[in-house]
């Protein structure tokens, strides 16, 4: 369906997300409820699942599917997935499969989620130096930014393509471009972005996002891309019957990787949650990620209108910042209220946002629609602002 028919009526937006029925949802950038295609694809799976076994034709075709979708939605080549979740996974085999030398050098946000924060300050144990960028606003990290960072011992630079605070949205192309051109391998944490705008890895050597936010998907269920020119340098870190070759499920003396993504999966793969990703991914390609993507910044707009003359502040915004620098995420902050009350009295009357604070202690209301929100919805959330606040 595309997003016209989806809003044409409520009986067919509640229809294809039930959520629409029971609450306003607008904490996609936390975990998202899943539409109904989603759910139907997993109660596919475990009605065959319950009459056969769980791996099956059907199911190596979905699988199939996966790969392939997560590939058009990326730009790449279905051989550079990998169909593994949570994010940090992704990005924990990155850090860990590389083959750092003493005195190497990765470029990192320490005010990142801490799932892109962990993985590369851990390496400092093997001799690897953790530079902390340092942008003049709250996560809005630009090629000015990252370059002040760079040293000839750089070897990889890791961001998320949005700041999960903030909101601010980085600009992968000019960045990956500038650091392709100079040897720098480039990281991608990409599961505030993935779903909700479009995104091209043809500048990056990396990426990891689970499905559980904007992507409409399962939890635990994500794509990790691992570029066709990297997987040679790229060790995979987990090691099983699945990405090892094991004729006959015989081990062998000599350890030879699958080819392609495969070889960074070492098991038996989360297949409802793959089937329950990949119906969601379809919905959002047959909507369309850049009327997506159109549809998320005006409701963000609309959200701002309403806010500001409650008195509400916007966390990280510059008047300066161009759209493409804006994301889904729309956090705000009030020099009067406590937050937590406010969020507590918002769930209350069926509005779910989330709370967030920063490094310093400060609280804040961050609020993510997706394009299936409405504008009635949003006049909703002000009434209720208008009586607590």
């Amino acid at each position: 369906m595309t997003i016209q028919e989806i809003l044409a009526s409520e009986e067919t937006r509640n229809y294809a997300f039930p959520v629409t029925a029971e609450r306003i949802f607008l904490a996609h950038a936390g975990v998202c409820p899943l539409p109904r295609c989603a759910c139907e694809a997993i109660e596919e799976f475990c009605r065959r699942g319950s009459r056969h076994a769980q791996e099956n034709g059907w199911v190596n075709g979905q699988v199939l599917a996966a790969r392939q979708v997560s590939a058009r939605v990326l730009g790449c080549s279905s051989e550079e997935i990998a169909l593994l979740g949570p994010t940090s996974l992704g990005l924990s085999l990155v850090a860990n499969g590389i083959p750092w030398e003493s005195g190497d050098e990765v470029v990192y946000y320490p005010d990142d989620y801490p799932a892109n924060v962990y993985a590369w300050t851990e390496l400092e144990r093997r001799g690897v130096r953790p530079v902390a960028l340092a942008p003049e606003r709250p996560g809005a990290i630009t090629w000015k930014t990252v370059k002040a960072a760079l040293s000839q011992r750089t070897r990889l630079v890791t961001l998320a393509t949005c700041n999960f605070l903030s909101g601010y949205r980085v600009d992968v192309d000019d960045i990956g471009h500038r650091l392709q051109k100079r040897g720098v391998l480039f990281c991608l944490d990409a599961i505030q972005t993935l779903g909700a705008f479009p995104l091209s890895v043809e500048h990056v050597d990396f990426l990891s996002a689970d499905s559980h936010k904007w992507m409409l998907g399962p939890a635990g269920a994500g794509i990790v891309y691992i570029r066709k020119e990297r997987q040679g340098l790229l060790r995979p870190s987990l090691l099983g019957s699945w990405n090892v070759r094991s004729p006959e499920f015989v081990a062998q003396d000599r350890i030879e990787f699958e080819p392609g993504g495969r070889g960074y999966e070492p098991g038996m793969l989360n297949l409802p949650g793959i089937i329950g990703m990949t119906a969601a991914l379809k919905l959002l390609e047959d909507a369309g990620i850049d009327q997506v993507a159109g549809r998320i910044l005006e409701l963000r707009r609309e959200l701002v209108e309403r806010l500001l003359p409650l008195g509400f502040e916007i966390y990280g915004h510059a008047d300066n910042h161009p759209e493409s620098s804006t994301s889904g995420i729309l956090t705000v902050r009030h020099p009067t209220k406590e937050l937590k009350p406010v969020a507590q009295a918002l769930e209350e009357e069926g509005i779910t946002v989330s709370c967030r604070q920063n490094r310093a202690g400060d609280m804040f209301l961050r609020f993510s629609p997706h394009f299936y929100n409405t504008s009635e919805e949003l006049d909703r959330v002000v009434e209720v602002l208008k009586r607590v606040c």
